[in-house]
C-alpha cells in the first residue's frame, strides 16, 4: 500500500513538481496539497497523512509554526522541510520545531525522494 504524503508549499508550480516526482515512485501517493501552514493543518487533520514535506517560507503561517502544530497532531508522522534556505541555524530552529529532516531545493530531485522514502523506512 503507497504511503500517502501530504506537499505544502506556497507555490503551486513547486508543488505539481514535487507531486510528478513523487508520482514516478509507486511506493509514494500524494494525499493533498496545501499552499500555507494553516491548510497544512486543516488538510492534515483531514487527511491524516504518512508523511508531510513542508516548505519554510510562506504566507500566512510558515513551515516552522506549522510544523510545532502538526508535530503535537501527528506526532509520529515524518516532517521533511523542503526548502531554499538552508544552513546550520535554519536547521537547528527546524529540529526543535519537530522537522525530522531538512533537505534543500537545489539538491537534485532524486535526493528528495531518498530522504522521504528513508524517513519512512525509519517511521515505520
Amino acid at each position: 500500500m503507497p504511503k500517502r504524503i501530504l506537499i505544502v508549499d506556497d507555490h503551486a508550480a513547486v508543488r505539481r513538481a514535487v507531486t510528478r516526482l513523487f508520482e514516478t515512485v509507486p511506493s509514494l501517493e500524494i494525499c493533498g496539497e496545501a499552499e500555507n501552514g494553516c491548510i497544512a493543518i486543516e488538510k492534515a487533520r483531514a487527511l491524516k497523512p504518512d508523511a508531510i514535506v513542508i516548505d519554510l517560507s510562506m504566507p500566512v503561517m510558515n513551515g516552522l509554526q506549522a510544523t510545532r502544530i502538526l508535530r503535537v497532531l501527528l506526532p509520529a508522522v515524518p516532517i521533511l522541510m523542503y526548502t531554499s534556505f538552508t544552513n546550520v541555524r535554519l536547521a537547528e530552529e527546524a529540529f526543535a520545531a519537530g522537522v525530522t529532516k531538512v533537505t534543500s531545493k537545489t539538491s537534485p530531485p532524486e535526493a528528495l525522494v531518498q530522504e522521504l522514502q528513508s524517513l519512512l523506512v525509519d517511521a515505520a
